[in-house]
This record gives C-alpha cells, structure tokens and sequence, in this order.
C-alpha cells in the first residue's frame, strides 16, 4: 500500500514536471465537477433567496463572493451555475457526438451519393455559419428553457463532429483488418462498431474534450443574451448580465462568474491537450510519458 502511494507520488510529481498545463487542468475539471454535483451541499445559502437589506454587498464572513443587486448570494449562485453549465456541456456534447457518429460515420464508411449528399447539403450547409450563430438564431426561435437551450447548442454543433468522423472513417475503412473481417462476412455495423469506432475515438475524445469548453461558453453567452435558462435559475450569463450595471460600484458581480467561465473553459482545454499528447504515441515518446 505504501508503495502504491509513492509510486503514484512519484508518477504525480513526474507529470506535474513534464506537464504542469494538463495537471492544472485535471485540478480545474476536479474543481467544476465537484462545484457542479455537490452544490446543494456546499451552497452557504439558498440560491434565489432575496434579501434587499444586504444588496450589493463585497465579499464578507457571511458571504464570501458577496451579493447581487437583490441580495442573493453569489458563491451560492456560482455553484449552482456550475451544476447547470456541466448538465448543459455533458448533454449537449453528448447529443452531438451521437449525431455527428450516426452522419459522420454514414458519410465515411459509404462513400458515394450518400457522403456527397451528407456532406455538401449537410455538413456545409450547417458549417457554412458559424456555430454561435445558428445557435442564437434557433434559441430565439425555440424561446428559453433547458432542452431548448441544448437543442439549440446540439444543432449548431454536430457537424464539426461529423466531419471528423467521417475524416477518421475514411482513412480506416480500408486497413487491411477491415478488409480482413469484410472477407469474414462481418456485417456493415459490426466492423464499424468492432474494428473502425475503436481505432478512431482518440481524436473523437479530444474533440469532446474542447467542444465541451465551447459549449460552457456558448450557454454563458445565450444567458448573457436572455436566451439561456430563465430566472431565477442561477447561471453565469445570466450572473454577468444581471452584473453590467454594477460594473463599477459592485465589481465583484462581474469577477466572480468570469473567472468561473474562464476556470471552467480553460480546464477543458487543457485536458483536450493532454488528452491529445497522452493519446499520441510520438508526443508521449518525446515527453517521456
């Protein structure tokens, strides 16, 4: 047991060493996740509780990331934003990476009119504009709500998955072990779901892993915009555009809930790095992994 202990010690140090980048970000994720599944636990106060006796209060023993102009309590808030932005990311990468696997997987293992026709009316079509974009436009549409907001983050975002696994698809549908289990008599979804999706979910991880950041941001900004979650459901966009005309005398409403988003995207995209660098053999080899 105590050699185990050391060992992982040592591996610790050793990557902390080699890569102080993914390990601040294993720290960050760790920070979030836990934010996000235990905030009933931490939160000091009720996060929609009004008290306009301590409005717009700083930092203080009672409340430590202070208040807002109705005199809820920020930290309160933050975490329970943070458990809304994790259901938010985890559900709408998830809904994503379904799609763009069904479509990119269709497109790449067929070929044919159906990959032209997946990819030019498709894929183009959705990537021809950019993702906050179309997001905005089918929030607005749809109108606020959670399903609605991750319907609207979900269709703004499976084509840049699709494409890469269709990409992946392509150069892997024609190894020799493919060609192998074809003249075996596998079935079409057998080699995709047995030889072709396990030699290509590397990049696909480091993808999930950055789009997850692009999601955090992509809600804080449909909130900030009044096309998020409603009231008085706590999360950070909302946080920030509640905190604009307070920029000045109460600058702890705006710091708060930025540097969470900041933290949050930031962790995200370190583990989308070390991801991609222990997941590449000639990177771990030139890190020593």
């Amino acid at each position: 047991m105590l050699f185990s202990i050391s060992n992982l010690s040592r591996q610790f140090k050793l990557r902390l060493r080699r890569q102080p980048l993914a390990v601040m970000g294993v720290v960050l994720l760790a920070t979030f996740i836990l934010c996000g599944l235990a905030a009933p636990l931490l939160a000091p106060a009720n996060p929609a509780a009004i008290d306009l006796t301590h409005r717009l209060e700083g930092p203080t023993t009672a409340h430590w990331a202070g208040t807002d102009e109705l005199g809820r309590d920020t930290l309160s808030r933050l975490l329970y934003g943070a458990r809304l932005s994790l259901a938010v990311s985890v559900t709408v990468v998830v809904l994503s990476l379904a799609l763009g696997l069904a479509i990119g997987g269709l497109a790449g293992y067929i070929g044919g009119w159906v990959d032209t026709a997946l990819t030019t009316f498709a894929m183009n079509t959705f990537q021809s504009l950019p993702g906050i974009l179309l997001a905005i436009a089918f929030a607005a549409f749809l109108g606020p709500g959670f399903t609605n907001l991750v319907l609207a983050l979900a269709i703004g975002g499976w084509a840049g998955y699709a494409r890469l696994v269709r990409a992946q698809v392509m150069a892997v549908r024609e190894r020799e072990y493919v060609d192998a289990a074809r003249a075996l008599g596998a079935s079409g979804l057998r080699i995709f779901f047995r030889h072709i999706l396990p030699n290509i979910v590397q990049p696909i991880l480091v993808q999930a892993a950055i789009g997850m950041a692009g999601v955090i941001l992509a809600e804080a900004t449909l909130s900030f915009l009044g096309l998020g979650i409603p009231a008085p459901a706590p999360s950070w966009g909302s946080m920030l555009n509640d905190a604009r005309l307070h920029l000045f005398d109460s600058p702890h409403m705006v710091l708060f809930p930025a540097a969470a988003v900041a933290c949050a995207v930031l962790g995200f995209n370190f583990l989308g790095d070390a991801l991609r660098d222990q997941l590449d053999p000639r990177t771990r080899l030139e890190l020593g992994l």
